[in-house]
């Protein structure tokens, strides 16, 4: 596979890094573990679900922390099965634990987290702020009228 080399673009652009650093990393064969295994789904136009398969966990066992565009979820199994001086005769379900990390977008945030059936099930939002959607510009046949509709519009600072 083709290594591309992105350094010239850093040269000429400002707060890009991270875009920069996650394309540079595409290239590169993952190198995560596979387990637990999981779904992500969009499940509305701004609305998006993670579910993590943990079979044998319960909430106590699971951490879920949200922190600069990284959402990581733990599992670590208690002291109290370890103790258990249980035979298996076959072990099929694991009980291994585990730390997985997904990149979040801008404005991504977590809402909701629910535990049921074995499925870890983590609701997130996008949820873009008034002033960075889109809004529209009137045209006005004048100059001199067109600087005063777009000076009469409040700003984010004057309506706060």
């Amino acid at each position: 596979m083709r290594h591309v080399d992105f350094s010239p673009l850093y040269r000429s652009t400002v707060g890009f890094d991270r875009l920069f650093s996650m394309l540079d990393s595409v290239g590169q064969p993952e190198q995560a573990p596979s387990y637990p295994p999981y779904n992500i789904e969009r499940t509305g136009e701004n609305t998006y679900r993670i579910t993590m398969a943990v079979a044998g966990f319960d909430e106590k066992e699971l951490s879920i922390e949200a922190h600069a565009h990284v959402l990581t979820v733990k599992g670590e199994k208690s002291e109290d099965d370890a103790a258990n001086k249980t035979e298996f005769l076959y072990r099929g379900i694991a009980k291994r634990a585990f730390e997985r990390r997904f990149q979040l977008a801008d404005h991504v945030e977590v809402q909701a987290a629910s535990l049921k059936n074995g499925l870890l099930h983590i609701d997130l939002l996008r949820n873009i702020p008034e002033t960075l959607k889109p809004r529209r510009i009137a045209i006005a046949a004048d100059i001199a009228e067109a600087t005063k509709t777009i000076e009469a519009q409040p700003t984010a600072k004057q309506v706060n």
